[in-house]
Parts: C-alpha cells; structure tokens; sequence
C-alpha cells in the first residue's frame, strides 16, 4: 500500500469517526418522544391560562371552590371588565359543553338597567353565573325561591345583591311614582327611602347624593330581607356554606364596591 492510498484510508475513517460522534450526540440530546408529548402538552395548557382564555364551569370545578373562592372570582372578573382585560370566551363551545348540566359559582341579583348585565361586568361566560334581573335589584319571594334553587339545588357558592349608581327604579321611589304593576314594585324600595331621610337634602330624583345613598341601603335592606324571608338561605349562610354580599356597580367607571353584611 502506497503512501497516498494510506493517507486517504485514515482520512476516511477520521471522517466515519466524526459523523457517529455527532450522532450519538444529537440522539442523546433529544428527549423521548412521550417526553416531548408531555412537555408539549403542559406547554400548551400554560400558553392558554397565560394568554387569558376562559375555562368553562364544571361539577368538580364547582365543588372544589370555597364561598371565599368564589367571590374572589367575582372580584377579579370585575377588575378584568373595568380594566378592560377581558378573558378570551369561545362563546359556542362554551354552549356546547354546557348542554347537559350547569355548574354556576355564583348568584348575582342585579337590576333590569341595560347597562349592568352580569355577565359582561363580571367578566364572565356561559354556564359562569346565575343572574336575576329586576328593577331596583330587589328581592321578592320568586326571587328568593330562585335564589335557593341556584345554591341549594345546583351548588352556587355565593349570592351577590348588587345596585347600580342613578338607578331610575330608585329614582322612581323617590319621587313616589305611580305606574301600573311598578308601583308596587316601587313600594318595595320607599323602607330604603324612608331609612336615608332628609339628612341628604331634597328628597327628590335630582338630589344625585340621595340617590346614590338610596341605593347603597337598599342593597343592604335586600340582603337583610333576604335573611329573613329564607331561613333555608340564613341557614347555609350561618354555616359557612354559601357568602351573601352587596354591591354597587358605578356606571362611569365600570367598577364594583363590594360590602359584606
């Protein structure tokens, strides 16, 4: 054998060598391909909490949360709405997931305004919350049977009394208005009136101060009248089983003040 022919048989081997080791080096830096699969999978779930998607409510997702839990997620839905931060909500899929049970967290009472749908000021989907509509947000007997039906029935962990500021139902009471059925409505919201008194000025619509202490202690009054009317409710509010609390949604800002009672 020639000294080129040697030359170029080591070369080739220097060159087989080479290749293997950078072989062996890529295959040992690659992970597994059920690691991949696991990696891939938390990193996606991390990407949709952290992109802002909603989850939809489920039976253990219900079960597992505390009244405390639950109005913290109120809270935070708020924050989100004034914010201008609202999560992201495939609004189909939701309806999709739902079709065959429904696990609410939360019970709000709020009033008939346009302006004050739930949903969208808490920040919240379908199958989220339940939401009873009535002007003045007061609180009735069908409204109450509602109420135990959301926590008792089907497992809601807090009720939310909420009001809004220049409420025209409130505004209506003031003024001592008389029209068809909404008078007796109106009726339900004068104790309110009668309790702030003169020591706000004028008592009439346009005193905006009166209004909006009208309105603060007539949330508080339902939530008291609520208490009172239900002893199936005060009993699992005694007991830790579901949060009662009040609220009043601000229109200019699109917040929500909060009050326990």
């Amino acid at each position: 054998m020639n000294r080129n022919t040697t030359r170029k048989l080591w070369f080739a081997m220097g060159l087989l060598l080479a290749l293997t080791t950078s072989s062996v080096s890529i295959v040992a830096q690659s992970p597994a391909p059920a690691q991949t699969h696991k990696s891939t999978t938390v990193r996606k779930a991390h990407n949709k909490e952290a992109s802002g998607r909603a989850v939809t409510q489920t039976k253990q997702k219900q079960a597992a949360l505390t009244p405390a839990q639950a109005f913290a997620m109120l809270r935070a839905g708020n924050q989100r709405f004034a914010n201008g931060k609202m999560l992201h909500r495939n609004l189909l899929k939701q309806v999709k997931e739902t079709a065959d049970g429904q696990y609410p967290f939360a019970t709000i009472v709020s009033c008939l305004d346009s302006r004050t749908s739930s949903e969208l000021i808490f920040d919240q989907g379908i199958g989220d919350i339940f939401n009873a509509r009535i002007a003045g947000n007061i609180v009735n007997e069908d409204i109450i049977g509602s109420l135990e039906f959301a926590t008792k029935v089907v497992g809601s962990k807090v009720i939310a009394i909420v009001g809004h500021s220049n409420c025209g139902a409130v505004k209506g009471a003031i003024d001592d208005v008389k029209l068809g059925h909404l008078t007796g409505l109106l009726d339900k919201i004068k104790p309110a009136v009668d309790e702030v008194g003169d020591g706000h000025g004028a008592r009439r619509s346009k005193n905006h101060e009166l209004v909006e202490k009208v309105s603060e202690v007539n949330v508080k009054r339902m939530m008291q009248v609520l208490k009172e009317k239900s002893p199936l409710l005060k009993e699992m509010i005694d007991k830790g089983e579901i949060l009662l609390v009040g609220g009043m949604y601000d229109l200019h800002s699109g917040k929500v003040t909060f009050y326990q009672h």
